[in-house]
């Protein structure tokens, strides 16, 4: 008996996570998609709108056994996993000193240690083929004030996933980083709900990011930055020191420079 094929999306109950994962039976041959949120009802509500089976799993991946749940479930059913996308992030938009410490250890416990404990989780399972695809940002490319903490996440995420990659290369299972420019998902309000960001020269429909994301997939590289005004960005990061894109930024968020 064939093993079967399945695809595991975290964040999946809103955002990019919830487009992605309505997507992927269409682009992909999967037998089952395992839908991962702390939401339970929003991600039954996503199953009934999706052709295949779906397998919910109402977890917080800051907490440590989160990511053994579905470690578990895997070993117990010995799957084929095709396609693992995690998509759950969490940011806030503030100056340092004014971020709770619950706040700036979220960000880490879900950005970068819930994503690498569902990469150890689901990675025995990963075979000839199979592709990993980590939500990182275009904040990955440089320190952003007033984003500091989530930028540094997201730092993380575009680094491991590329690194990860090579070191799967033998093996041939990728590791794709998407970073995003701004995009308008509940996220977004969530993180800029007290309008600390004030500066917006672009901002993506996640239909967009989604698009280029499963393009990007298809290819052979380990990051994909979406769009033109995202990947202009990304080039002046390369080009210029941070020291000076910093000051720019800093300098266009003009209400919290007066506070």
């Amino acid at each position: 008996m064939s093993q079967k094929k399945i695809a595991i999306v975290t964040g999946a109950s809103s955002g990019i996570g919830k487009l992605l994962a309505k997507e992927l039976p269409a682009k992909y041959k999967i037998d089952e998609l395992w839908l991962i949120a702390r939401s339970e009802e929003r991600l039954f509500a996503l199953g009934e709108e999706l052709p295949v089976p779906v397998r919910i799993f109402a977890l917080d991946l800051t907490k440590r056994e989160s990511p053994d749940a579905v470690r578990a479930q895997l070993a117990e059913e010995n799957p084929d996993v095709r396609i693992l996308i995690n998509a759950s992030g969490y940011g806030k938009f503030e100056r340092f000193d004014r971020i709770g410490e619950e706040d700036a250890a979220g960000m880490v416990d879900l950005n970068c240690r819930g994503l690498t404990l569902m990469m150890y989780a689901v990675l025995p399972w990963c075979g000839e083929g199979s592709i990993i695809v980590n939500i990182a940002s275009v904040a990955a490319f440089q320190p952003v004030p007033f984003g500091a903490e989530y930028a540094a996440t997201k730092a993380y995420v575009l680094a491991l996933s590329r690194a990860v990659n090579l070191e799967l290369r033998p093996k041939k299972v990728r590791v794709l980083a998407v970073c995003p420019y701004w995009t308008k998902t509940a996220f977004f309000d969530r993180a800029n709900k007290q309008s600390v960001i004030t500066h917006f020269d672009c901002m993506y429909d996640p239909a967009f990011i989604v698009k280029k994301t499963f393009a990007a997939m298809k290819r052979k590289r380990d990051y994909v930055v979406p769009g033109f005004v995202a990947k202009a960005t990304h080039a002046l990061t390369k080009l210029l020191p941070h020291s000076l894109v910093m000051r720019v930024f800093w300098a266009q968020q003009k209400f919290n420079r007066q506070k």
